[in-house]
């Protein structure tokens, strides 16, 4: 039993030395975790190309606080396995809060594109200026055209509702209608 320790001692003893500063000992512990890192990585997250990027920075991470392993309480496989761990499941929790983000953002975003925006807002503009150009017709001119495009009633309809001759209700919308024109291609 005693050497099936020894691996883990020498181990160990270079990631010791990795905190030190020695770059071959961290060679030593690279070449020997590398693998077992990938694989536990891959088993967490499926997906090869992330369980590349997360040994990568597992790696890195052990170089970096090597000076925190301590002997005393595990070897330095597990002290490595359980960093590769914690990161593997870091990246799916933020892949799958990246996915819960998008589907939100999608559920909030109207199905509409740009376009039928635009044309919303142009027949709202055009609907204030008519309405504006209306209210600045006279009363004569503006009641009938009121009455048959706002009310759909036809002229002779317009000229019994307003007890006027219907030549005059026609005359009267004819100039209305000229005016408007002329105010909506002012663009008042």
């Amino acid at each position: 039993m005693p050497h099936a320790r020894e691996p883990n001692a020498d181990l160990d003893t270079l990631l010791l030395r990795a905190a030190n500063g020695d770059r071959d000992a961290f060679a030593g512990v690279y070449d020997a975790l590398a693998q077992s890192v990938m694989g536990l990585a891959f088993r967490i997250l499926r997906d090869a190309g992330q369980a590349e990027e997360v040994t990568q920075e597992v790696m890195i991470e052990v170089w970096r606080t090597a000076d925190r392993f301590r002997p005393d309480l595990g070897t330095a496989k597990t002290w490595v396995l359980t960093l590769a761990h914690r990161r593997a499941v870091d990246r799916v929790r933020s892949v799958q809060a990246s996915k819960d983000r998008e589907v939100r953002a999608g559920m909030l975003s109207p199905d509409r594109d740009v376009d039928q925006v635009a044309e919303t807002v142009e027949r709202l503009d055009e609907r204030r200026r008519v309405h504006r150009c209306l209210a600045a017709l006279a009363r004569l001119q503006r009641v009938p055209l009121v009455l048959a495009y706002y009310q759909g009633m036809t002229c002779l309809e317009v000229a019994r509702s307003l007890s006027t001759p219907e030549g005059t209700v026609k005359s009267r919308m004819r100039k209305g209608l000229d005016q408007l024109r002329v105010c909506l291609e002012a663009g008042s």
